[in-house]
């Protein structure tokens, strides 16, 4: 039953796993950054929580993008309280395997985040990056300010035209505040950083299909965000 169809069924809240009071510990500081990996954060700074699959790639590419404060993996947008990484791979929590990205809005355009987001996973493939298939590897996005929220509503208008005159399909991308979203929970300490503590771990993120254009806020941008080989 945890195969086929049944993995990228969303769970009802129901049917979800109970989950625990009890947080999963994980280190204080990023292995890569030195920087709490836990609030509070600095005065002035803001959270984006993203989902483009497995979370090991996708926080790499945000802890390398210049003057990122933070980041992390863990849990999101599901029922379930405190899952572990097991019980997120049976599809039955709701979560999303998602990346919490820390940084100063005066030090980094949330643009560049944008064009890293949407650049680097395939948002058309519901509930699937490559041969990753379930409802953990859905591609969302949770802003957390109304700013957040608009710039991220406009870049998904945006970079649909670009995909559509490129000849792709359909942005399926869930987008919903934060708020709504839920709790991000913080997965397990050897998830955290894990692509720096195994620098040939499994990566399934790069360029996929077509340029964003993060326009004039976002003109210092590189085209493409490059990764490491894994």
């Amino acid at each position: 039953m945890l195969f086929g169809s049944k993995k990228t069924t969303m769970v009802s809240p129901d049917e979800a796993l109970p989950g625990r009071d009890q947080q999963i510990p994980v280190a204080d500081r990023h292995v890569v950054l030195g920087t709490a990996l836990k609030g509070p954060w600095p005065a002035g700074h803001e959270v984006l929580y993203v989902a483009m699959g497995c979370f090991w790639g996708a926080e790499r590419i945000f802890w390398e993008i210049p003057d990122v404060y933070s980041t992390a993996v863990g849990y999101q947008g599901g029922y379930t309280r405190n899952p572990t990484y097991e019980e997120t791979c049976t599809a039955r929590t709701g979560h999303a395997e998602a990346v919490q990205i820390v940084y100063d809005p005066s030090k980094v355009d949330i643009e560049l985040l944008l064009k890293a987001f949407w650049e680097n996973h395939d948002p058309t493939t519901p509930n699937r990056q490559g041969n990753d298939i379930g409802t953990q590897y859905r591609s969302a996005i949770y802003p957390t300010t109304d700013a957040q929220l608009a710039a991220v509503e406009s870049s998904r208008a945006r970079y649909q035209q670009a995909l559509k005159e490129a000849g792709y399909g359909e942005i399926s991308t869930e987008i919903r505040p934060a708020s709504e979203a839920g709790e991000f929970y913080y997965g397990e300490d050897y998830h955290q950083g894990y692509l720096a503590k195994n620098p040939g771990g499994y990566c399934n993120h790069g360029f996929c299909q077509v340029s964003y254009d993060a326009g004039a806020h976002g003109q210092d941008a590189p085209t493409r965000i490059q990764l490491p080989e894994a």
